[in-house]
């Protein structure tokens, strides 16, 4: 998915970030603040209600809070290799990570998730 909007340091970002407090909030911001930093190239926006990370213009990440839980996803998490198995779904090519407070995954596995989500994306626009 291409957005051509979406840019550094989106204010709807923030704006939705704040408008969720609490820990499933904080949850989503931790996991957002990975994908911004994987590189110059993050860009972000708005989208279907969540905030979304892409790589300029090619979302590759997003997160989204729910009641209960947090949603870490990847546009192309069908073909990312998790030998954690976090990831979840059954699509054709989207997959998310499901993050409830009693029930963390392993930081380093969702973390080599994002930054392989965000590298992937690089690859399929050509800058690696």
């Amino acid at each position: 998915m291409l957005f051509p909007s979406a840019r550094r340091d989106d204010p709807a970002v923030a704006r939705w970030f704040d408008d969720r407090p609490g820990e499933l909030g904080a949850l989503a911001r931790r996991w957002f603040r990975v994908m911004r930093g994987c590189g110059e190239d993050v860009r972000e926006l708005l989208h279907d209600g969540c905030p979304v990370a892409c790589v300029e213009e090619a979302a590759f990440g997003y997160v989204d809070v729910f009641r209960a839980h947090v949603n870490v996803g990847f546009f192309r998490g069908a073909g990312l290799d998790d030998p954690a198995g976090l990831l979840q779904g059954t699509g054709k090519r989207m997959r998310h990570v499901k993050l409830r407070p009693a029930t963390l995954p392993d930081e380093a596995a969702l973390t080599a998730l994002i930054r392989a989500a965000h590298a992937d994306m690089r690859r399929c626009l050509g800058r690696e």
